[in-house]
Parts: C-alpha cells; structure tokens; sequence
C-alpha cells in the first residue's frame, strides 16, 4: 500500500488552494477528483467575480474568510500573472425602501472591514452608468473579476512544482480511520487501490456530503444535507451598456445575490444566475427562464433588447441553506467537531468560496498545524 502525507479530495478551486498551500510544508500532497480534469462542476460555472465581503454576518466564517481573501486573492494575481482585473460593482436600489437597504448593507460591510463603499446620487449613477435605471446605488470599487481557469492552472502549476500530484477519473469507495492517519479505498482510472495517508481533507463541494458518509466512524449527525441549487447565466450580444458589475439589492433572504450584470475579462456581458433547488445534477437551460429573467433586469436596465439576450450556461451550488432557510455559514469541520485527527470536511462552500479560497487554504493547514 502507497503511503502519501495528504489527500484532498475535490478538484476545485478551493480543493486545490487548499493542496497548494498545504504543499508548501508537505510534500507528498495527492489531489484526486471524480471528474478527469480540475474545476469541472462549480468552479468552472459562475460569475468569475471576487467579492468585496459586503453581505455576510459580521464573525461569520464566509465575511472573515473572504474579506481576507480577497487580499490575498488579489496579491496572488500579481505575483502569478493570473488574469483579473478590480472593475469595481453597484449595488442599485429603484425605491425608497431599497435605498434605505443600502444604508443598512453599507453598515453591514463596515462591520465586516470593507471600508471603501459609497453612496451614489441618481445624477452621480447617470454620469456614469447611463444606461442604469436606479435612485441610489452604493459603489464597491474593490469588487473585481479573475479569469478563474487561470487561476485553477496556477494552483496546479504551485502543487506540482512542490512535487504534489493531480489525479483524475478517481472515486471515493471507503475511508477507515486508523491509528496514523487513514486508509483509503479508491477507483482510479477504472481500478481498485488503496492508498494510507496521515492527513485527509473532503473539499468534494456537490459531493462533500456523499463523501462524508464514506467515512468510518464519523457521527451522521455531523453530516449536514447539501442543497443542490442551480442557477442559470444568459449572455448578452454586443457591446456591454455597462463599465461595472450591476447588482440588485439581495434577495432577503439571502439564497442568491439576484440576477445582476457581470462583465468576464474580455467584456462579454453576463446575467445571472438565479436560484432553482433541484434534487438530481443537471445544467438544463428550461425554456420558460428567458421571461423571468427579462422582467428582473428590467427593473435595472429598462432598455435591455430581448433579442440580445441568449441561454449561457448554468452552474450548480453545494448549499447548506434550504429553499426556506435563513442564512447558513460554511461549515469547515476539524478534529474539534468529529474527534478525528487529520481530518477535516468542508460543507457548503459556495459563493465566496473563489474569493475566500487562499484564506481556506490556510485556515485548513492552520486546523492541522501544517
């Protein structure tokens, strides 16, 4: 039987922020997912945006790993030559109540360290977004935008040059837990292994749950239900009307961030996604979205040509959060909660996971004293 120090299991952005880091110190570090490539489900079907940390509760996990991790986020770039660009977002209100919304949200984000947002008058959004139907708007400038497969690359390139390992077209069959660490039964590549290693962290993102269960000797009342949410992008042809990310004021009960208008680095104009709990995985784009989505962005932009506005893609989100659920933190699990050394279960990590993920991989090293 192959001994490694590490496996993380999940291939996503923040699986592999988490290996790269962790291979700084470890170097036998293996990360294996299901799929035959990296970022092929979450990672690779979002808005590619690096959140400010406005929304979240003050202490939660998600306003203390994102804020942090947008700095870091954001100085990895630079160092590695990764793709982004701080393009900056609104936050727009149509009425009175939503404008008083902003008030709330800018105190919000002040209490989570995000100290650089202002409040815009109607002719100061007119003067600049001209396009932008709205009564107050509230400016994020350090909101931005990354090329996320870059980034997914250069996290590889990271693990790999500290002789850390990806593999691919590998299922998860059993996890025992022993004396030293763990023993792992797997299907790689269509054959049966097994592999012992002293540190195993499940960062499966749609699958963290079924992993989970894998797992000898771990409560089942430690492992939550994972929300299968999907939601939907539609791409707008031609020149964008916007020189920003434009948002609606959130949802309250915070399942989704609404329908807003993202920008990728080549300037194709985005809109999405919305929220649909769903109970098998599939990216179906429905034929009855376009309507709804037209009568959202409406609101924003009043001038939107139907006809410009074309089925994208959709991606799906690991929620913690049910359809009639308050919000719901990430639930980052170490030896604290389960009682079992060099393990660590990552649940519910969607947005701000792409923006948090350098400060979850060193709050995961950190739980493990790596």
């Amino acid at each position: 039987m192959e001994n490694v120090d590490v496996i993380v299991i999940g291939a996503g952005v923040v699986g592999l922020a988490i290996a790269a880091k962790i291979s700084e110190t470890h170097k036998d570090v293996i990360v294996i997912d299901k799929n035959q490539s990296f970022g092929e489900e979450t990672s690779s079907r979002n808005s590619e945006v690096i959140h400010a940390g406005i929304y979240y509760p003050e202490n939660s996990l998600k306003a203390k790993l994102c804020t942090r991790g947008k700095q870091d986020l954001y100085q990895y770039c630079q160092v590695f030559n990764v793709p982004y660009k701080p393009i900056g977002k609104l936050i727009v209100a149509q009425n009175n109540n939503e404008a008083v919304q902003l008030e709330i949200i800018k105190q919000k984000a002040k209490n989570n360290g995000v100290t650089d947002l202002s409040l815009l008058s109607q002719k100061e959004i007119a003067k600049n977004e001209p396009y932008l139907n709205a009564r107050a708007a509230l400016l994020s400038p350090s909101t931005g935008i990354i090329d996320v497969h870059t980034y997914m690359q250069s996290l590889v390139v990271q693990l790999q040059s500290n002789n850390g390992v990806f593999v691919g077209n590998t299922y998860i069959n059993h996890i025992e837990p022993i004396d030293s660490g763990f023993i792992v039964t797997l299907t790689s590549h269509k054959e049966p292994m097994k592999l012992k290693c002293r540190y195993l962290i499940n960062s499966a993102g749609l699958h963290s749950e079924q992993v989970a269960h894998s797992i000898e000797g771990l409560q089942k009342a430690l492992i939550p239900k994972i929300h299968w949410c999907r939601g939907h992008y539609f791409s707008y042809s031609g020149k964008s009307p916007f020189n920003q990310l434009i948002y609606p004021v959130p949802e309250e009960n915070t399942l989704g961030l609404g329908i807003h208008a993202t920008l990728d680095l080549g300037g194709q104009l985005k809109f999405g996604p919305d929220t649909q709990y769903i109970d098998s995985l599939s990216y179906q784009f429905g034929d009855n979205l376009k309507p709804k989505f037209i009568k959202s962005i409406q609101r924003y932009f009043p001038t939107i040509n139907p006809d410009k506005l074309q089925p994208s893609y959709s991606g799906i989100r690991p929620k913690l959060q049910g359809p009639k659920d308050k919000f719901k933190d990430f639930n980052i699990q170490t030896t604290n909660e389960h009682n079992i050394p060099g393990l660590v279960n990552l649940f519910g990590i969607e947005s701000p996971g792409l923006t948090a993920s350098l400060a979850i991989g060193d709050y995961v090293a950190n739980s493990l004293g790596l």
